[in-house]
C-alpha cells in the first residue's frame, strides 16, 4: 500500500478514537480510561509485532533508538492524557476536528 493509503487509514482510526474515547470515558476518571486504552494498545501491538516479526528484532535497538522510543512513549502518554481530559470536558468535534 502506498503511503496515502496508510494517510487515510490513519485519519479514519483517528475519528473513530475520538467518536469511541468520547464515548467511553463518560462518567469516569480519564486517567483510568488512559490506563485501560494504553493497556489494549500494549496487547494489541505485541501481538501484531509477534505475529508480523522478523528474526531476532532487537537485535537493531541501540541506545539511542531505546532511549528515543522511550521519550516519544512518554510524549504519547502525556499527549493522551491531555486528550482524554479534554475529551471529557469538551465536544469532541472541537477537541479532534476533521481537517
Amino acid at each position: 500500500m502506498t503511503w496515502l493509503v496508510w494517510s487515510l487509514l490513519s485519519a479514519i482510526f483517528a475519528a473513530l478514537t475520538a467518536i469511541l474515547a468520547k464515548k467511553g470515558i463518560a462518567g469516569v476518571d480519564p486517567n483510568l480510561a488512559t490506563a485501560v486504552r494504553t493497556s489494549v494498545v500494549v496487547i494489541f501491538t505485541w501481538l501484531l509485532a509477534l505475529a508480523t516479526r522478523s528474526a531476532a528484532p532487537f537485535q537493531h535497538f541501540t541506545a539511542k533508538t531505546w532511549l528515543f522510543l522511550a521519550l516519544s512513549g512518554v510524549a504519547t502518554g502525556l499527549s493522551w492524557q491531555c486528550y482524554f481530559h479534554a475529551l471529557q470536558v469538551g465536544e469532541a468535534s472541537r477537541v479532534a476536528p476533521h481537517r
